[in-house]
């Protein structure tokens, strides 16, 4: 993976050497737009509002409409004014507890890896976010803009995550959401059982992308001139009639136990013919 930031992290006196590489992976697919009578490739044309014509490049500005209809135009040298030059260094000014920060804030994560000669400040570093649980907070400037920058730690790698500014995050208070007035506190109880029920250790290689398994299937298919054998899909549970909570909750409890009684008896004839795994391995294999 290319680097995409040379610099250092800073924290008081201590300087880590780091560079920025991508965390994400981006596995979506890309379609061109075709003619359907001879599948040549469509071309998409700017095309000027007023008299439909065909506009050059060298004529396209950009302008932010302040009112409808009514636009401020921006030159690539007010752009450039507008910049900031590239700053090699995130100052982490401060450590807040993980806890405190919102998730909605965490935009899109990096790992920063360690430069040549930093490997020891790298590690100390790790681990002190690691054993206090915080987030260190701080800014970097990429591709002219300021970000805000928090560093994380998963496994053995400082993670670098572009965080959104306050103005990008909506409050609750924008929508009506239902009071807990609605809630009888035996219902609760009854949902916090299901959910006790339902909990496992988070395993996100679980999780099949069908949708975008389906569409390869009907992409090899289509080039070797056969039909695709498609996943189905799961019959839709959705139900328009006011439901009896209580009731539903009463009948998931009762399905999960049935279910968890079941399976001593369907596994003891193998327990005896395999070795029992850990439950790391069966985590990794599942």
């Amino acid at each position: 993976m290319a680097t995409i930031w040379n610099g250092s992290l800073t924290f008081g006196l201590v300087s880590v050497p780091v560079s920025v590489k991508r965390a994400l992976a981006d596995s979506s697919l890309r379609f061109r737009l075709l003619h359907d009578r001879d599948h040549a490739p469509i071309e998409l044309e700017r095309v000027c509002s007023a008299d439909g014509e065909t506009v050059p490049w060298r004529h396209v500005v950009k302008g932010y409409e302040y009112r409808k209809g009514e636009f401020v135009v921006l030159t690539d040298a007010d752009f450039r004014e507008a910049a900031l030059a590239a700053v090699p260094t995130i100052e982490l000014g401060e450590f807040v507890p993980a806890s405190e920060i919102d998730p909605r804030y965490f935009d899109t994560p990096y790992y920063l890896m360690p430069r040549a000669g930093g490997e020891s400040a790298y590690v100390l570093l790790r681990e002190a976010i690691r054993k206090t649980k915080t987030v260190g907070i701080g800014t970097i400037i990429l591709r002219q803009r300021e970000h805000v920058a928090g560093v994380t730690v998963a496994d053995d790698a400082l993670v670098l995550e572009i965080m959104r500014f306050e103005r990008d995050v909506l409050e609750p208070s924008e929508y009506a959401f239902p009071a807990t007035g609605r809630m009888r506190s035996s219902e609760l109880d009854m949902a916090e059982e299901l959910i006790r029920s339902l909990m496992a250790p988070f395993n996100p290689g679980r999780i099949a992308d069908r949708y975008r398994a389906n569409v390869m299937k009907l992409i090899k298919a289509r080039m070797k001139g056969t039909e695709p054998r498609l996943t189905a899909p799961r019959p839709g549970r959705q139900d328009a009639r006011v439901i009896d909570l209580m009731e539903r909750l009463q009948q998931s409890l009762a399905k999960r136990g049935a279910a968890a009684q079941s399976m001593p008896a369907r596994s003891q004839g193998s327990a005896r013919s395999r070795p029992r795994r850990s439950s790391r391995q069966t985590r990794r294999s599942a």
